[in-house]
């Protein structure tokens, strides 16, 4: 059961006034600087008037104001089809004028939030969260629903959530992809608090958005939604007891049309998961050889398709997942630049949780262990295992490190072989570790969890996993030879027990797995050993 918020919701007003200093003759003094937010004189109707039937609102200030990023600011509640037209934008006015140029539902209360998009000219002072509301019948409505958003993977959330409000009665799955919300809020500033406010009685249906085209409606290739199940009643559900957890859900597989790159390698774009994908090559029905690899971009969805140099002038590249099964016939060109065979490390000093890792720009077809040798800083041969990750195009060798040590590995000619039968030459690679007591230890007792297996993390401060234990179990978690800095701590509840997290899906109306972030940060220090207690508060 998530955790139980009961929110309050408390509105301070606090107004700070400066007094000017008397200047004397003949000297000129700079006086305080203004901070006081710009005020409202007059608007026509009245703010909170029923009975509206015009097109235009204006709203009168006491001095120069000006509209700032209000396409981002203004949250119009019920939304309208039609953005209105404001007045003036980038100009300093004492006005604001609203032409609406949607015709407005009957008996219908709206609301027009204007967030911090009104400022006073001079200082940029803003009049923040001013709202003005209105009715096209004879009173407003006044029910309200107040919760709490959070991210479901990341400690904090997004700025600028869109929740939103259907009607229960005519709400289907597809609601979401095709309509807009009968009300809508904002959250603001990573704030996971939310309003909808000026409500009817009635049965409604809940969603929030992280919005990227602010058109209220979800595009799984770019938003992140969280739901409930629940419906929620006005004005017996005033207060959301359950947090909303907003999650990226993965997108259908399908892929882009490859893209020749060099003579003898292809791009192709993903969306979705490509772990199940097929992809093979063929001309004139026979088969082509094909090795398929990661794009070493971290941040672009492709894969590499290494082909052979000695091709026809077409392919047809067919992938497969699944339901999905797509064939694309491309030209083959004639590039002058081939990828060939490189080996490579970053490597310089290697942690004692890490391990020694060549990366090659071709993808490798054999490996001679008897060509390679791994030897310290006395020359003296050591034992080693490797596992080469052809997907990832790496070679990860593991072996046991000491402290203080210098370790070179040899490497001699042909020890390698890539799918184009070029062989290496004569290659060395030379690294070192450093002292145990340059390094801290970090022990994790969790108190609490309420089921098993359940994943431990511990994150730098971007986010960066460093390490991650599973545990069937409560007892102490080790984690040796952490760097010194300040981490984050969180478990993740493995509910379908394949030692990763599992984001959630709207349709399946499946939630994301449940990850719990220990509320302060950890303080790894060099040759220090941390013991430290992870209590689950729920």
């Amino acid at each position: 059961m998530k955790k139980i918020y009961f929110i309050v919701i408390t509105i301070v007003l606090v107004l700070s006034i400066f007094t000017s200093s008397c200047a004397k003759r003949g000297t000129i003094f700079g006086g305080a600087k203004d901070t006081i937010a710009p005020k409202i004189i007059s608007s026509s109707p009245k703010n909170f008037s029923t009975n509206f039937n015009d097109n235009e609102i204006k709203i009168t200030f006491n001095e120069l104001i000006k509209v700032k990023n209000i396409n981002k600011q203004l949250i119009i509640s019920p939304p309208l089809k039609k953005q209105p037209i404001i007045i003036p934008q980038g100009s300093a006015s004492k006005f604001i004028a609203i032409k609406i140029l949607d015709t407005l539902n009957p008996n219908t209360t709206y609301s027009f939030n204007f967030g911090q998009s009104i400022t006073d000219n001079n200082e940029g002072n803003p009049y923040s969260q001013f709202k003005y509301v209105l009715s096209t019948g004879n009173y407003i409505d006044s029910l309200s629903i107040n919760g709490l958003i959070k991210d479901a993977y990341e400690e904090k959330p997004d700025n600028f959530v869109s929740v939103q409000l259907y009607d229960a009665v005519t709400f289907k799955d597809s609601t979401v992809y095709n309509e807009s919300p009968l009300y809508v809020t904002n959250t603001l500033d990573s704030l996971k608090f939310f309003s909808l406010e000026n409500l009817k009685a009635g049965n409604y249906k809940i969603i929030a958005l992280k919005d990227k085209n602010n058109n209220y409606k979800f595009d799984p290739k770019t938003d992140k939604i969280g739901f409930l199940e629940q419906i929620i009643s006005l004005p017996n559900d005033s207060i959301i007891i359950h947090e909303i957890e907003l999650f990226k859900e993965i997108a259908t597989f399908k892929t882009d049309k490859p893209i020749q790159q060099t003579n003898n390698k292809f791009f192709i774009g993903f969306q979705g998961n490509p772990e199940n994908a097929k992809i093979s090559a063929s001309w004139e029905g026979k088969n082509v050889p094909l090795k398929i690899t990661k794009f070493p971009d971290k941040g672009k969805d492709s894969l590499q398709l290494f082909v052979p140099i000695t091709k026809p002038d077409s392919l047809v590249i067919t992938v497969e997942n699944g339901d999905y099964n797509k064939s694309f016939k491309t030209k083959v060109k004639d590039f002058k630049e081939s990828d060939s065979l490189t080996i490579q490390t970053s490597q310089r000093t290697l942690n004692f949780r890490d391990n020694f890792t060549l990366k090659t720009t071709t993808p490798l077809i054999s490996i001679d262990k008897t060509k390679i040798k791994l030897t310290n800083k006395d020359s003296v041969s050591l034992d080693f295992n490797y596992v080469y990750k052809e997907f990832d195009q790496e070679i990860v060798f593991d072996f046991k490190k000491e402290e203080n040590q210098k370790y070179t590995i040899e490497i001699l000619p042909n020890a390698f072989e890539d799918f184009y039968n070029t062989q290496n030459d004569s290659l060395s690679f030379s690294f070192n570790t450093k002292s145990r007591s340059d390094f801290g230890n970090l022990k994790v007792n969790v108190k609490n969890a309420k089921h098993f297996p359940f994943i431990l993390q511990i994150l730098t401060d971007k986010g960066e996993v460093i390490a991650s234990e599973s545990s069937e179990k409560l007892e102490p978690i080790l984690f040796e030879a952490i760097e010194p800095r300040i981490y984050t701590l969180r478990i993740i509840y493995d509910d379908n027990k394949n030692g990763i997290w599992d984001t959630g899906n709207f349709l399946e109306k499946k939630q994301a797995e449940q990850i719990i972030y220990y509320s302060k940060k950890i303080d790894v220090r060099a040759n220090w050993d941390v013991d430290q207690e992870f209590i689950i508060e729920e």
